[in-house]
């Protein structure tokens, strides 16, 4: 050792860029240990669970903060890095914590913290930990100080474990949830992989010129890792105002009548959920003929946020039934009533598309978050489901915007595309949203986005009044309890805005 050890609460001054934080103890029969960080803000929280960095969320989007892993030798040692040149200036104190995984931490010898500058490894501060029955602790802590950094030794345990410890500091902790019914294996076209850390958000590629306007190659994958599909034949839906031709093996109503036609696959639901989809259908082709659209046809996609704070709705199955009412405008829009459909926190997923025959299994199958336990070591997923720990956890809206964007460009429709987006907010990434938001104004695909009774939609709340955009491309609502919201209401806000973009997008040269 080069420093003079620690006692409990004591601190000394960081004057080096970045830091290792080193959790070390004897190897041999004890319990495994885990290091973690969470990046408190004003108040002493975290600002959403994106500002928790451990084993399953290993770098911050800062990337001021990275789990770096385990070494194995007479010590053991788990290291949290620290760039405290790249902490956000939201940020005030950086607590360096650690869980026991098969015990407690009395069991374990040794135990301490060490603190080292990132780039000649000397020792700056070193922590003997004392501990008994705790399974999680909060060992040391970096704060600001003036213009400067701190480390203080902090000590303090929790037998809680490291969902107690977490919970103080304001992560969301999702209960555990009874696993899925088997079903037939569903891959999903677009499998989400988790970067070891996450590196500095790349600055977004220049809006690029619609294709839809000539035959030029779809754009290579975006910056946020987007697989972008092989291009797909035009969709056959023709002009986007001409009378809906009726899907195969379906009823079609005749034109004008007002009744919507059966769409393949709904004869097959269970007649309760056939009988909820037959009225919902009745009554989003009302909310669209009142904003005089109502032969309107379009490609859906649907995206679900799934950070941790969303983990009550999940649970509640409030999002289960926003999924169904959807399909219901899906059904109305599309001939064959197929949704595509994506999902994200930390990163972007694709799920599986959603037909209305399927609807019962998908719901089960792809719309969960039990999964995700953050405290739960990862397990393959089974049934075609998105591994969710892979998603993450927070919040980045620009990735799964980037994602869809890709999609469309590549699977080019000569119909319009209206994207049904659904956060409970904690919006931080503005100026990345805004940037991919205000790249396609000019392509054919309305945004809209339903806050679902949290706070801080951030940029999407004020697109409305935002300038410089040929057409408004984005509508943004929120609702405290949309569980509590009649199907009317709900699709006659839905509905509002995407009608006047069709005509200005159409009046602009944007659809054809």
């Amino acid at each position: 050792m080069t420093s003079t050890p620690l006692s409990k609460g004591a601190n000394v001054p960081v004057a080096v860029p970045a830091v290792r934080a080193e959790l070390a103890w004897g190897a041999g029969g004890g319990p495994d240990a885990d290091a973690s960080a969470l990046l408190l803000a004003g108040g002493g929280k975290v600002r959403d669970d994106a500002d928790f960095v451990f084993y399953n969320q290993p770098g911050h989007a800062s990337g001021a903060v990275r789990h770096a892993g385990k070494r194995q030798a007479a010590v053991v040692t788990d290291t949290i890095e620290v760039d405290l040149a790249r902490v956000e200036p939201g940020i005030e104190r950086i607590m360096l914590c650690a869980s026991a995984d098969g015990g407690a931490f009395g069991a374990m010898t040794g135990l301490g913290l060490r603190l080292l500058d990132a780039a000649s490894g000397a020792e700056l501060a070193y922590f003997p930990v004392a501990a008994t029955s705790e399974t999680a602790l909060v060992a040391g802590e970096l704060y600001r100080r003036g213009d400067g950094w701190k480390f203080r030794a902090v000590g303090q345990g929790y037998a809680s474990g490291l969902a107690g410890l977490a919970t103080d500091f304001g992560i969301s902790v999702d209960e555990e949830e009874e696993a899925a019914p088997p079903a037939a294996p569903v891959p999903a076209p677009y499998p989400v992989t988790a970067p070891a850390a996450a590196p500095p958000m790349p600055a977004a590629p220049p809006p690029p010129a619609s294709p839809y306007a000539s035959a030029s190659p779809p754009p290579p994958p975006s910056s946020y890792g987007a697989q972008t599909p092989p291009a797909q034949p035009a969709s056959p839906y023709g002009s986007p105002y001409g009378a809906r031709p009726a899907p195969g093996n379906a009823s079609a109503a005749a034109p004008g009548s007002g009744v919507p036609s059966l769409v393949k696959g709904e004869e097959h639901l269970p007649v309760d959920m056939r009988k909820r989809l037959s009225l919902r259908k009745e009554q989003v082709a009302v909310s669209l003929r009142k904003h005089g659209a109502d032969n309107v046809r379009a490609r859906v996609i649907i995206v679900l946020d799934a950070s941790g704070s969303m983990s009550r709705l999940y649970s509640q199955r409030v999002v289960h039934d926003v999924v169904e009412r959807m399909a219901a405008v899906a059904a109305a829009l599309v001939p064959d009533g197929v949704m595509q459909a994506w999902t994200f926190a930390s990163n972007p997923a694709r799920l599986p598309d959603l037909d209305l025959g399927s609807l019962p299994q998908w719901l089960e199958l792809h719309v969960r978050v039990g999964s995700i336990g953050i405290f739960k070591r990862r397990k393959p997923s089974a049934n075609g489901q998105v591994d969710m720990k892979l998603v993450g956890f927070g919040n980045e809206e620009q990735k799964v915007i980037a994602q869809v964007r890709d999609y469309v460009r590549g699977a080019p429709s000569a119909a319009p595309t209206l994207v049904l987006f659904f956060s409970d907010g904690g919006v931080y990434r503005n100026a990345e949203i805004e940037r991919e938001l205000r790249g396609a104004v000019e392509e054919p695909l309305f945004w809209q986005f339903v806050g679902l009774g949290q706070s801080n939609y951030g940029v999407l709340e004020r697109f409305d009044t935002m300038s410089g955009r040929r057409v408004d491309n984005v509508g943004f609502f929120a609702v405290d309890d949309i569980a509590g919201l009649s199907d009317a209401e709900l699709y006659d806000r839905l509905l509002t805005e995407f009608p006047s973009w069709l005509k200005a997008a159409t009046a602009a040269g944007i659809l054809r």
